[in-house]
């Protein structure tokens, strides 16, 4: 394993957890892989470098602002390169008046992220209605952020009032433009909407998520309960970031805080999860499956002789887990293969080869002994039944939207039965909202007569966050 020489940047370790044992005749290789980063600075994001340092503008700089347009006093992304950039796009259409407070809570929250920036950050808030609006600092430039650049941020808020409609794709886009300009390493984008994207077609979403993909990252929320959810969770996917309801505006507040500051914490961009196979062998999925499920499979870029690239994202002290299957040509008995090599690689911005950061090795061996082959990996079964999960919440709430009760009824119990036997017990509490459980452990359950939307919908919204293994027994082979 590779590790970084600075102590302030995250080191990275690569775990695999499987049943290497196949029977005679076995093909499917599964395993789950723990990566994790250790060791980063506990104040979220690496210090800026001493010459970037030096020109972060702590008090008013009479040359900072010359190069200001207007002599507004704002920094640009135009000197020093920066660490990281964050663009912040509120909902300012038309139905963020209904009810009133809704827009004041927006404020208050974009004003709350704007406090957690940590000094030398580039930023931009940006006004989303059928049309993307930069509204600090404007001219296509990034205030770089200090006590003076975050106070003219929320000054500017507060003459955001709501007007128009929703056309998301055109404030992805925009703020992929000023991400870029920014010329920083690590780029992030925070999405709040509270209405569905009625004012572009749904292929403009898609195409401008495809365009965005790989190049920022973006955590998505929903505000209220009239907006889509599949929109705002397509988003996060898409963009290899988290998503969530917020159901009382007046949590808002606090939900962007802890967003910023886990958005403040990654300090090491760009990085992939590479898999290589030996010939004749294919893989059959790569998904990130803790902390929430996420098909990375279809997302594969080349990367050599038999290795691909999957996307990771940006990443600050955290673990996280994926399960992997690979199906291998059949060996003789007593035979052993290297199934596949698991590297964590870091793209290089100037276009050379990436850097290993930590590597794993998936095996496979085939055993007459029937006791040495059957067990499935504890870990591997624990997120089998986590990806089931989700599935089946997804499909009860399908079906009970469009009427299937009998088919709502099965895969919700059969969700509470995962659910309990899990331990998931935050997924369990969401799903009593919804259903009323009989017998969890046999997955019997009723359908409540009334449920409120907010409850559904965060219920929809949370269905593929996971629970983890207990440590105490994750061993690996």
């Amino acid at each position: 394993m590779a590790n970084f020489s600075k102590s302030s940047v995250p080191r990275f370790s690569v775990d695999v957890y499987q049943n290497e044992y196949l029977p005679e005749g076995g093909r499917e290789v599964n395993a789950v892989v723990t990566v994790s980063a250790t060791g980063g600075g506990t104040t979220g994001g690496a210090p800026l470098p001493a010459e970037a340092a030096r020109h972060v503008p702590h008090q008013r700089d009479p040359a900072h602002d010359r190069r200001a347009p207007g002599g507004s006093g704002h920094g640009t992304a135009a000197g020093p390169r920066r660490d990281a950039a964050v663009v912040l796009m509120v909902d300012c259409s038309g139905s963020m008046e209904y009810p009133p407070a809704k827009m004041r809570h927006a404020r208050d929250a974009t004003a709350a992220a704007v406090d957690t920036l940590r000094d030398g950050v580039c930023f931009a808030v940006v006004a989303g209605t059928h049309v993307a609006r930069e509204v600090y600092p404007g001219d296509g430039r990034l205030a770089t952020a200090c006590a003076r650049t975050r106070a003219e941020a929320k000054e500017a808020l507060r003459h955001l009032v709501p007007g128009g409609g929703t056309a998301i794709g055109t404030w992805l886009r925009l703020a992929d433009r000023l991400l870029a300009a920014s010329g920083a390493a690590i780029r992030h984008g925070v999405l709040l909407t509270d209405g569905r994207n009625e004012h572009e077609a749904p292929q403009d979403l898609r195409a401008a998520l495809d365009a965005c993909a790989g190049r920022f990252t973006c955590d998505a929320r929903g505000v209220g309960t009239d907006w889509e959810v599949r929109e705002v969770t397509g988003v996060a996917s898409a963009l290899l970031g988290t998503a969530d309801i917020v159901a009382d505006p007046a949590g808002l507040a606090a939900d962007f805080t802890r967003m910023m500051e886990h958005a403040m914490g990654k300090e090491v961009p760009d990085v992939a999860l590479r898999l290589w196979t030996p010939a004749g062998a294919e893989i059959v999925f790569v998904k990130q499956v803790a902390p929430a499920v996420e098909d990375l499979t279809g997302r594969r870029t080349e990367a050599g002789p038999r290795a691909g690239d999957y996307p990771t994202g940006s990443w600050g002290d955290e673990s996280r887990d994926y399960h992997l299957c690979v199906r291998v040509p059949a060996a003789g008995l007593g035979q052993e293969m290297l199934a596949a090599r698991v590297s964590l690689v870091q793209a290089d911005p100037a276009g050379g080869p990436p850097r290993t950061l930590g590597q794993g090795l998936v095996r496979a061996v085939w055993t007459a002994d029937a006791a040495a082959s059957s067990p499935i990996d504890p870990q591997v079964a624990h997120y089998t039944g986590q990806a089931e999960l989700a599935r089946a919440i997804q499909q009860g709430l399908e079906a009970r939207k469009s009427g299937d009760l009998h088919g709502a009824t099965a895969r919700l119990g059969r969700a509470v039965q995962l659910a309990a036997a899990s331990g998931n017990a935050d997924t369990a509490k969401l799903l009593s909202k919804v259903v009323d459980v009989v017998d969890a452990a046999t997955g019997t359950v009723r359908l409540k007569a009334k449920v409120a939307d907010a409850d559904e919908m965060t219920l929809e919204t949370r269905s593929t966050k996971t629970v983890r293994v207990n440590r105490t027994h994750r061993k690996k082979p």
